[in-house]
């Protein structure tokens, strides 16, 4: 799979306004003359979007084509799902010649579990749109979902999304499995404000080592009716972070920054481990007015376990 789309990507690389100018050179493929592709992406950028796919894996099964003319590709960083915060990556080519396309849109980005044992549907947090997540990758769009649980016996995943292809329509919606987290690893929390039911996704924190390192999260806010995707909190909250080893005593590391609310509906913040092993991230989350609202005491029973 992965060498039948680097053949794709490299069709799309080559074909794409193949005398374009990148990195000070030209580039110029023998026997490609297709030119004026205006829907199409220029070489320096198509070179940018091959790059980024070594990154990630295809999904199959939520790839599509639509109306005969353009491959719809779906990614996330392995292949596949797990419980909490995960990226979804779209790219979309023409059939004919493999151009990326720049310009296309996906919508409704929908997650639901059928509880199979007590017979009723819930959805869980998601992304508020799918887009460009960078000025270099306009042919690659992102958003994400982070499920509140794994695949099992007793409940299973479908996921859809609506696509427009340069005024050519298409859907998805087909079974998942999601994967259930290494031990030491927990990345999605809730709590309760009043009658409301708010959830805590951590981004990423795979990638993190010792020292100083980003931490970013959303804060989603449970929809009314159980099968609509829970959409990013409209309210502002501060969330402060006390990270602890449970396993060493629960010594804590210093210089810890809470996080706060950024212009794209994420939180961000920094966190300071001073040796690996399993961190238990103890969490008080205030309002705009400075209330605590979630977690607050000493060794917070609101948290998250990342293992480095």
């Amino acid at each position: 799979m992965r060498l039948f789309l680097a053949g794709i990507v490299l069709v799309g690389l080559s074909s794409c306004n193949s005398n374009d100018d990148w990195g000070g050179q030209a580039i110029d493929i023998p026997g490609i003359t297709i030119d004026g592709d205006i829907d199409c992406c220029s070489a320096e950028e198509a070179l940018q979007v091959y790059r980024f796919l070594q990154s990630v894996k295809i999904i199959p099964e939520l790839s599509t084509v639509v109306d005969g003319q353009y491959n719809v590709f779906a990614y996330s960083q392995n292949g596949s799902f797990h419980v909490g915060y995960n990226d979804i990556f779209f790219v979309a080519t023409k059939k004919k010649n493999g151009n990326y396309v720049k310009n296309f849109n996906v919508t409704g980005l929908t997650p639901v579990m059928l509880m199979t044992k007590m017979n009723m549907k819930h959805s869980t947090p998601v992304a508020g749109s799918v887009e460009s997540f960078n000025d270099g990758y306009l042919a690659v769009k992102r958003g994400w979902v982070s499920f509140v649980m794994s695949s099992s016996d007793s409940g299973s995943w479908t996921l859809g999304y609506n696509v427009e292809v340069l005024n050519s329509n298409g859907s998805v919606e087909t079974g998942i499995t999601v994967g259930a987290l290494p031990e030491g690893q927990s990345w999605l929390k809730s709590f309760k404000v009043g009658s409301d039911t708010y959830y805590l996704s951590l981004v990423n924190p795979n990638d993190w080592q010792t020292g100083t390192n980003d931490i970013r999260a959303y804060v989603s806010k449970k929809s009314e009716q159980a099968t609509v995707p829970y959409a990013q909190a409209t309210e502002t909250f501060t969330i402060d972070i006390d990270p602890r080893m449970p396993d060493m005593g629960n010594h804590t590391s210093p210089n810890n920054t809470p996080l706060l609310k950024q212009k794209d509906g994420s939180y961000k913040g920094s966190i300071n481990l001073t040796m690996t092993g399993l961190w238990r991230i103890h969490l008080t989350v205030k309002d705009q007015q400075g209330n605590i609202v979630a977690g607050g005491e000493e060794l917070s029973s609101l948290y998250w376990d990342v293992t480095i």
